[in-house]
């Protein structure tokens, strides 16, 4: 089921031009909102906006969004005004490929110079108005994840670069993940929200199934969700937690439990897990432990469950002496990745999973580390896809942690202890950061690598806005804090450090000296 083509931007821009062709080239249909909406209430535009009032309009524009949005394989033109509000961007954002066609002030005017069916334009002073009304769309229109300036592009090489745009963004994978029971699948691509019920039912999933989400995220993607589990003939109920790795807890756990028996789940139903890394690790841990077991979906909606959370099947909860503490190991029977998903996480998560990434290619892939130095932090599905296979055959090899799988724990000796003295208001992303560098700082102070693995390191997490230093707390209250850490041998302490960018090694060699050191060097003053 193809993705739609979602074609916006401000009046004259080009859009229903563009998007005709485009539709003729992909042999798909064309939808031009305005003219849906003419047809719909037989009125012209101008005759709506002077009867009806443009509030109506918009209303109308609201609820087109959302059912063209429960569509596939369209090529559809917005209205100049259609996505300004969030709601309608995500509606669209959901089901395709959003791209913003842009112009200088000067050549619309030109453009639009004999235009009369521009309400908006209605004015005596239209080059006031169109930089007026630029000005108050920019920052909407800076929300589009892709660009296309067409101020001095004809139609035809504004087409070719959607259909070259289209290319690029049309990467889909799946991942098969080999497992001692088995195995499953990782599905990868954008869109594939809408599609969690024909993957579930491709799995042998139905019945009664359990959403587990939390506010935020279910009000952004849980509609799309149950559309799809519904048109599969599933039964979902929707089941809500906290926001926040402060409620990572069993008391949470135990008020999921209440909800799945209130809702009907039994023992051939699933859960599905909707959200960042938190809500994985708690669905997962209640569908580990619900009647014994019950079959578990991830659906990750932040970059860092997307790379690391939602892959290897380790569910957990936190302890408030330590994070994680009290877990298991249950592998999902479906894990399905959608990128659009991103496009309404804010900075602060997004910035939290790329130290995931980075992780990753600090353990076993220069290349994805070479291609974080040189393009930037934009999340495309193939840097996702690569990291994600570096952790499938990290946890291939070594299931449930017995040896090479802990060198996933790259960062995060360090960052679990960060994250428990702060009681958990450090994010998990900021926490690993800090603990990266301290990881590389402490490889070098042991001769295991030099300095410009470090310094690559530093300079690449700065980029990204992460964190490289920590403030408020002694050096030796990260050294007992640590103590606590799951992954210590006995009374010996564990680190993985870093050799060189793709070569890293378990020790349990570092002296304590060398660790609180390094840890005051860390320390902002």
């Amino acid at each position: 089921m193809s993705l739609n083509v979602v074609i916006t931007g401000f009046m004259g821009t080009g859009k229903s031009k563009v998007g005709l062709e485009v539709a003729y080239r992909l042999g798909r249909e064309f939808l031009d909102m305005d003219t849906l909406i003419e047809q719909r209430v037989g009125m012209t535009i101008p005759e709506i906006f002077a009867q009806r009032g443009e509030g109506f309009f918009r209303r109308q524009e609201r609820q087109l969004c959302q059912e063209l949005a429960q569509r596939r394989g369209l090529v559809i033109a917005t209205g100049g005004g259609a996505l300004i509000p969030e709601e309608n961007r995500q509606a669209l954002g959901a089901s395709g490929l959003l791209v913003c066609l842009n112009c200088d002030g000067g050549e619309i005017l030109r453009r639009l110079a004999q235009a009369e069916d521009r309400p908006l334009l209605d004015v005596s002073d239209r080059r006031e108005c169109i930089e007026t009304l630029l000005g108050e769309r920019r920052e909407a229109y800076s929300r589009i994840p892709h660009q296309i300036d067409t101020t001095s592009l004809t139609v035809e090489e504004v087409v070719g670069r959607m259909i070259e745009l289209l290319k690029s963004e049309a990467v889909a994978e799946r991942i098969a993940v080999r497992t001692p029971a088995g195995g499953y699948q990782i599905h990868l691509g954008k869109g594939l929200l809408a599609r969690v019920g024909e993957l579930a039912r491709q799995q042998g999933l139905g019945g009664r199934v359990a959403l587990v989400t939390n506010p935020t995220v279910g009000d952004l993607y849980a509609p799309t969700v149950v559309v799809s589990l519904r048109k599969a003939g599933l039964e979902p109920v929707i089941c809500q937690a906290p926001d926040g790795e402060a409620y990572k807890t069993l008391d949470t756990v135990s008020s999921l439990y209440d909800q799945f028996i209130i809702g009907g789940l039994d023992r051939y139903g699933a859960v599905l897990a909707l959200g960042g890394g938190v809500i994985g690790d708690l669905a997962g841990f209640a569908a580990a432990t619900y009647m014994r077991g019950v079959p578990l979906v991830q659906l990750p909606t932040t970059l860092l469950a997307m790379v690391d959370a939602s892959v290897g099947g380790k569910v957990a909860v936190d302890h408030p002496r330590g994070k994680n503490l009290i877990g298991a190991f249950k592998q999902p029977e479906l894990v399905v990745i959608d990128p659009l998903a991103l496009a309404t996480l804010d900075e602060a998560e997004m910035r939290s999973g790329w130290a995931e990434v980075i992780k990753t290619g600090v353990i076993g892939s220069p290349s994805l580390f070479k291609q974080l130095e040189e393009r930037g932090d934009e999340p495309s599905l193939p840097l996702i896809i690569e990291a994600v296979r570096v952790k499938v055959a990290i946890v291939e090899e070594d299931p449930y942690e017995k040896g090479r799988r802990a060198v996933l724990n790259l960062g995060h000796t360090f960052g679990h202890a960060l994250e428990v003295l702060s009681g958990f208001t450090l994010r998990h992303g900021e926490a690993v950061s800090i603990g990266l560098v301290a990881a590389a700082r402490t490889a070098v102070a042991l001769g295991l690598c030099d300095e410009t693995v470090e310094g690559r390191l530093v300079a690449l997490l700065q980029r990204f806005g992460l964190p490289t230093r920590y403030e408020g707390y002694e050096p030796v209250e990260i050294w007992r804090a640590m103590a606590t850490d799951k992954k210590r041998r006995g009374k010996k302490l564990r680190f993985v450090l870093p050799r060189a960018i793709g070569q890293v090694e378990v020790s349990d060699q570092a002296p304590q000296a060398v660790v609180l050191e390094v840890l005051e060097r860390l320390r902002k003053r």
